[in-house]
């Protein structure tokens, strides 16, 4: 048996814990609430900025990519600083940088400004956000680190889905008749809060050990970031030219440039700013792929039904934000459980929840087949329910599970690769889901359109129509169906849906309005089916990569309940710290 008290091997013993640690526990979700929200929130109030502030659609796009871009290419920098300045310093930085950030955002006169503003925003963030994780792992003891990995997971799946209903709600209560600009603004009072709560509670975490910054590390991953990201992103904006293959190619390259740039230094007695050791940890590296394919499939699936109920079903922008409402319970609900169970069921968690996230997509897909058209919000209640009920038992442990085996030192910079990789993650994700979803939109569009012509033929002969003005009234409803489905921008009129008969009986004009209205819902309805398969392809393969982490999760947590980690039942399947 191992002595409670004993430090382990190859680890130095800890200082007492710090007593407000569960009150800084509290500032660090805080910012982990407002760097997730932020991701999300600002998807649903995009047509609202656009008409308030005349932001065409591309830099409308740029307001949700530029957080993103910059988020991405600077997390693990931030997380290494954290490691190397400082961690509290690193977060008072990321957190001050933040809140300024987002009144700028919520004062914009124009987009460029806005667009600006956002790109400080995620810079900021990616300061911020690896000292969250970071600094769990420095104060808490292995036993309560369940609990706070615990919470933190909940509230990063909570805050995850809860965007779109938390804008949708701040967009309708319109406060002091400030619209979409409340959604950053909200983001002051409750940064300069936290920020003073860190500045009072919060103890400097810093290594013992002597660490200097990689800089020529940091050029390259920044550089070999933006190539993998960026093509993400616009690719399909851009219609995928061939030089967006290129960069992806070429993101490869830079990988394994860095990779060897990282070896080298460590052999030369440099502080490399990953270091490749952790690669040889089992649970890292599956904690990674898993994290990676897991949030492929969690960002994809909430941009594509939101886009479903509101472009596709007609739903408010509040109704659409409120069928994320039983996701969010599961989760609220699941979270606590999933690490009263993981010491007597292990991985099996992980399997558990990852198949109720299929399951769930699966009963997503059955609701609209034999729902149809007519689907209101409340028949996906039980499908999302079991969904974020998954998700609960599986977020709060993929982050111990690639976390809790990691030395101190190293923590910052393993938080920054978690953080990275579930970035990029999010960023696969949309960018295959766009593919198939937008082009089952093009490619259905015309067989559906024609299959919906029947009142507006009836309409037209009932009006005393010709045969020829029927068939040419007909083909374009057809061709302006097709156009609008094919625009990237929902709120633009295609050329083709522009000539229309302004003395056109209202049987006629009637007729017209049911038929795109049916044919809208279809098309979509069709193209949510195929799309949720992919999604619950993907949740099936997270499942499948669950396999490679250790049987025993959480061993830090046995260990000090009294179990013998000195004689694991399979040496293989067991986490360590160096």
């Amino acid at each position: 048996m191992t002595d409670n008290n004993e430090p382990r091997v190859g680890t130095r013993p800890e200082a007492p814990p710090d007593r407000r640690r569960w009150l800084v526990l509290v500032i660090l979700l805080v910012a982990t609430f407002m760097d997730l929200l932020d991701v999300t929130i600002v998807a649903i109030a995009v047509p609202s900025i656009q008409q308030d502030i005349s932001a065409t659609y591309t830099a409308a796009q740029w307001v949700l990519a530029g957080y993103s871009l910059a988020f991405a290419l600077l997390l693990i920098t931030g997380g290494r600083l954290g490691d190397i300045v400082g961690r509290k310093r690193m977060f008072l930085l990321g957190m001050a940088g933040f809140t300024l950030a987002s009144a700028l955002c919520g004062l914009a006169p124009n987009p460029e400004v806005l667009i600006a503003s956002r790109v400080l925003q995620g810079a900021m963030a990616a300061m911020m956000v690896p000292q969250v994780i970071s600094s769990i792992q420095v104060m808490f003891s292995p036993r309560e680190r369940v609990a706070a990995f615990s919470v933190y997971g909940g509230v990063a799946g909570l805050a995850t889905v809860s965007g779109p209903l938390l804008g949708g709600l701040l967009i309708k209560a319109d406060l002091l008749d400030l619209g979409w600009r409340t959604i950053f603004l909200i983001n002051v009072p409750i940064g300069l809060a936290a920020l003073v709560g860190a500045l009072v509670f919060m103890k400097e975490l810093r290594t013992p050990h002597a660490l200097r910054l990689d800089l020529t590390g940091v050029g390259i991953i920044t550089v070999t970031m933006l190539l993998l990201v960026y093509p993400l992103m616009q690719g399909r904006e851009k219609d995928w030219p061939t030089w967006i293959f290129a960069m992806m190619a070429a993101s490869a390259v830079g990988l394994v440039v860095f990779a060897a740039h990282q070896r080298r230094r460590s052999a030369q007695g440099g502080s490399p700013l990953v270091p490749m050791e952790l690669f040889k940890e089992k649970a890292f590296v599956g904690g990674l792929l898993v994290n990676l394919v897991f949030f492929a499939g969690i960002v994809s699936f909430f941009l594509v039904f939101i886009i479903y109920l509101q472009a596709g079903l007609d739903k408010s922008v509040l109704a659409a934000a409120m069928a994320n409402l039983p996701w969010s319970v599961g989760i609220a609900l699941a979270s606590g459980a999933s690490f009263q169970l993981a010491p007597k069921l292990g991985r099996t968690v992980l399997h558990i929840g990852t198949a109720l996230m299929t399951a769930s997509m699966v009963a997503i897909i059955l609701t609209i087949q034999f729902v149809g058209t007519d689907v209101s919000v409340w028949h996906f209640v039980p499908s999302m329910f079991v969904g974020g009920v998954g998700m609960g038992l599986v977020a709060p442990l993929l982050v111990d599970a690639v976390i809790s085996g990691v030395p101190h030192h190293e923590a910052g910079s393993a938080s920054g690769v978690l953080s990275a990789v579930q970035q990029v993650g999010g960023a696969l994700g949309i960018a295959l889901i766009g593919v198939i979803f937008f082009g089952l939109l093009g490619d259905r569009a015309q067989g559906v359109a024609e299959a919906n012509t029947a009142p507006i033929r009836a309409a037209l002969q009932s009006a005393g129509a010709p045969v020829d003005a029927q068939r040419q009234a007909v083909d374009g409803f057809v061709r302006c169906f097709v156009d609008r489905s094919a625009e990237e921008d929902p709120t633009a009129v295609p050329v083709s849906c522009r000539n229309t008969d302004q003395a056109a009986p209202a049987a006629v004009t009637r007729a017209y309005a049911e038929a795109a209205t049916d044919a809208r819902r279809e098309l979509f309805s069709d193209a949510m089916k195929l799309t949720a398969w992919y999604n619950a392809g993907v949740f099936l393969l997270a499942f499948l990569l669950v396999f490679r982490l250790p049987r025993r999760i959480n061993v830090h947590a046995e260990a000090e309940a009294g179990l013998d980690e000195d004689a694991p039942a399979d040496p293989a399947d067991s986490t360590r710290v160096h």
